[in-house]
């Protein structure tokens, strides 16, 4: 198992026969012209029409293909993710089997473009919206769709427990679709729980969960390594905490924090996305840590997190940054659009 789940092999995502490279890339953040991500100015400018978000991508996809990714993750909510993935697949010929396509349904992007949409992307979880939705993402990935994710699903959505959505799922996980989804705020454990309880005609539904876990918020641990051990398996989303975790968190926001981090990364001779990444990757029940990186230079600092190995006075000191996740939420929910 130690071989097996190392930091630079392949690992098996789950029970579900595929396997992924430890690090994945998302797209949310090359997709789209605004998110939440901390330094989104310093790290694009005013260079954002779609040509230049397009170039952009190809770039960092080239990147973490040179350095061995093979598990790229997007969503229809991402802007136009889908579109520019699918162009590089086939541009590079980078055909299904060469790299595990994951993306999402769920969210509609509303955003048009703009840096000052009021709203950026519209949750809707409904089964019509569903269908919608794959038929979209299948003529912009086609054949290379290897994950169907439900986005952000929570309690409150009813998603769950909606018979005829389940059935529509689990005929697509018979097509040979691995069916999986994404979960959000701090109820994330208990939607994992209720996960592991959905069967449709006594078949599991979902195959894979992908749920926020870093230094900062911890709470779903135990659902997720209680999700992995039964087959599931775990994408780790948000490890750097929409940029709180690295170099772009100002000082004066969390001052304390930081100098710890930077404490510890220099002390190891890393980064501190690096480092952040790096204990994610630590976590024995995670198959894939998802780098957000929008540029070349992203892409090499934060899989330099593979080479990172946290002694006990770093994971000591790492340890006293967790806090309620209630906090982190709250301060989630505040980042602006940029």
């Amino acid at each position: 198992m130690a071989d097996e789940r190392s930091r630079t092999e392949p690992r098996p995502l789950g029970a579900s026969g595929v396997r992924v490279s430890p690090i994945g890339l998302g797209l949310a953040a090359v997709g789209r012209p605004a998110y939440i991500n901390l330094g989104r100015q310093e790290d694009l400018g005013d260079a954002r029409r779609v040509e230049a978000m397009e170039t952009r991508t190809h770039a960092v996809l080239d990147e973490a293909w040179r350095l061995g990714v093979r598990y790229v993750d997007a969503a229809r909510s991402y802007g136009r993710a889908e579109v520019f993935l699918g162009g590089w697949l086939g541009s590079r010929g980078i055909g299904p089997g060469d790299v595990v396509v994951g993306s999402k349904w769920g969210y509609a992007y509303t955003g048009d473009w703009r840096l000052d949409a009021e709203t950026h992307e519209v949750k809707d979880l409904s089964l019509s919206h569903f269908a919608k939705q794959y038929a979209e993402t299948r003529e912009r990935l086609g054949e290379q769709l290897e994950l169907y994710q439900a986005h952000s699903v929570t309690l409150e959505s009813g998603m769950l427990e909606d018979r005829r959505l389940l059935a529509a799922l689990a005929a697509l996980k018979d097509q040979g679709v691995l069916v999986g989804l994404t979960t959000s705020g701090p109820a994330q454990a208990q939607v994992i729980a209720r996960t592991l309880e959905v069967r449709v005609d006594g078949v599991r539904v979902f195959d894979t969960v992908q749920a926020t876990w870093n230094l900062f918020e911890r709470s779903a641990e135990p659902a997720l390594a209680e999700a992995r051990a039964a087959g599931l398996g775990v994408i780790v989303k948000e490890a750097l905490a929409n940029g709180r975790l690295t170099a772009r968190n100002l000082p004066a926001e969390a001052a304390r924090h930081r100098a710890r981090l930077e404490a510890q990364a220099e002390r190891l001779g890393t980064t501190v996305d690096a480092l952040a990444l790096a204990a994610a990757l630590e976590r024995p029940w995670a198959d894939v840590v998802l780098s957000g990186a929008v540029s070349v230079e992203q892409v090499r600092s934060n899989l330099a997190a593979l080479g990172v190995a946290l002694d006990e006075e770093a994971k000591e000191s790492l340890d006293r940054l967790v806090g309620r996740p209630e906090a982190y939420w709250t301060r989630r929910a505040a980042l602006s659009w940029r």
